[in-house]
């Protein structure tokens, strides 16, 4: 058994649980290191560590979080999409069909002839 680790370990988890009171607390970290006796650079010096720690862990997870399940394989996503998608506008009987095909510049044309009507 590593005493160092486990001392280490110990530690963090115990300035976590500082850490936590602090923000549950709603004081600021002068207001709360004063009440309870702590040393704002002690305080300072665990926060960092704690989001080093956590940092550390959510690359490595990262790193091996793998996105394909065991045993499934990866398939290449299809290049060729284009949208199809289509807004329909109609207003008094006139119908006007819109999508990603369509020259903005008349589009604009339509819209200024609509709002003069």
């Amino acid at each position: 058994m590593d005493t160092r680790k486990t001392t280490a370990e110990f530690r963090m988890s115990q300035w976590a649980k500082i850490i936590q009171s602090r923000i549950d607390s709603g004081l600021s970290i002068k207001d709360f290191c004063q009440t309870n006796g702590i040393s704002k650079n002690a305080f300072f010096y665990w926060q960092k560590k704690l989001r080093e720690k956590a940092c550390t862990e959510i690359e490595v997870a990262e790193k091996t979080r793998s996105i394909v399940p065991g045993g499934w394989m990866q398939l290449s996503q299809k290049q060729d999409r284009t949208s199809k998608e289509t807004l329909g506008i109609e207003i008094n009987g006139c119908n006007i069909i819109v999508n990603a095909e369509t020259d903005v510049e008349l589009l604009k044309k339509v819209c200024r002839v609509l709002m003069s009507l």
